[in-house]
């Protein structure tokens, strides 16, 4: 079976994280965010995957390569300009199958989707959408479906008194015929969701709901973060429930220092823990991070080689590969520090604020 996903956008909503890696490789846990998608899409029987490229096409092919590693087959395909959804699924028509998923790259999900093949083979759809249920729908487009999952019609943002009472939302995981892709125009800019859809709606297209599953789009720093815990507290399935096991707690053997890490939690390889620090819970500390003596990091992910001071206060925040922060600082608020910034000592980063790449702040400089 194959798999299309679009991966195209440069991630401008994450950054800094997203400055200088592309987001399909941000890290997230323990291995690149598309990680978690190849893995998934594998668990579904897919065995070649097509990515649609835009962004830092090279950075990608670096980190996942042919594929091989998550026991499928990758190939890359590269835009000559932007070309909307459909328009990318276009320009890829020669490599496509005749029946294949296409997916949105932002999405961290467990879907079942194969009991969408099910369903799509039951019905002879040309396209079936996966739905899931979202709290507020208010910000995204509704999908309306009859008692046999036919698509009828779609509601953009509905307000909350035009909200019915089982709302469903399109997932950004679809099943289609090649047919679909003939009804695309070549070299233009084409959306599938406002352009494709209703044009199908009435003629083969279908909904597939997953009540059960779980889904988020980890396009800003809070889902993210959100995305994080939720992977280390075992609220979507992935492949790091196994390291985490029933105590849902990973310390890499080489790990040293006396501090306290209270679960859940992730501390790899090569970390040091200072006297008196407390780490967790909701944390993951990323290789060769040092942790300085009484300093306290809760709800944070803190990435490779990055170097915390002692005394320092980390809550709801990322911290970006190579980042140095100085004694006492306080990170929290669902700030961001991206790779390579110095913070000096006494500095307060508070309200969601974003330090880009290799900026330096004196110290007491900030106090946000």
């Amino acid at each position: 079976m194959q798999a299309v996903i679009l991966v195209g956008g440069e991630g401008t909503r994450l950054r800094p994280l997203t400055s200088t890696v592309p987001k399909p490789v941000v890290p997230l846990v323990d291995r690149p965010f598309l990680a978690y998608m190849l893995e998934w899409l594998k668990s579904h029987g897919v065995d070649d995957v097509v990515l649609l490229m835009g962004y830092l096409p090279t950075a990608v092919r670096e980190v996942l390569g042919d594929g091989s590693q998550f026991g499928l087959k990758i190939t890359y395909v590269e835009e000559p300009d932007p070309r909307g959804t459909a328009g990318a699924l276009k320009f890829a028509e020669e490599l496509l199958a005749e029946r294949f998923f296409m997916l949105n790259g932002d999405v961290l999900t467990d879907l079942d989707l194969t009991a969408q093949l099910r369903q799509h083979e039951e019905t002879g759809a040309k396209g079936t959408l996966a739905l899931v249920p979202v709290d507020d729908p208010s910000a995204y487009g509704l999908v309306r479906c009859d008692e046999g999952w036919a698509v009828n019609g779609f509601v953009e943002k509905p307000p909350a008194d035009q909200v019915p009472p089982d709302p469903l939302i399109s997932a950004g995981a679809y099943i289609l015929e090649r047919s679909v892709v003939d009804m695309i125009p070549a070299d233009q800019n084409v959306s599938i969701e406002r352009e494709v859809w209703p044009k199908l709606v009435g003629d083969g297209l279908y909904g597939f709901a997953d009540r059960r599953a779980y889904w988020m789009d980890i396009g800003t720093p809070e889902r993210y973060l959100q995305g994080t815990f939720d992977i280390i507290e075992k609220q979507v399935k992935t492949q790091v429930a196994d390291r985490l096991g029933v105590g849902y707690l990973s310390i890499h053997e080489s790990v040293q220092g006396d501090g306290r890490v209270v679960p859940p939690a992730v501390v790899e390889e090569g970390c040091v823990i200072g006297e008196g620090a407390h780490v967790g819970s909701l944390v993951v500390l990323g290789p060769n991070v040092k942790v300085g003596a009484r300093a306290n990091i809760e709800r944070s992910v803190v990435l490779e080689g990055a170097e915390i001071g002692a005394d320092c206060v980390l809550r709801d925040c990322v911290v970006a590969p190579g980042a140095r922060v100085g004694e006492g600082v306080h990170v929290t608020g669902g700030s961001i520090l991206g790779d390579g910034v110095v913070v000096g000592a006494g500095n307060v980063i508070a309200h969601g604020m974003r330090v880009f790449p290799n900026v330096e702040i004196p110290e007491g400089a900030v106090k946000f």
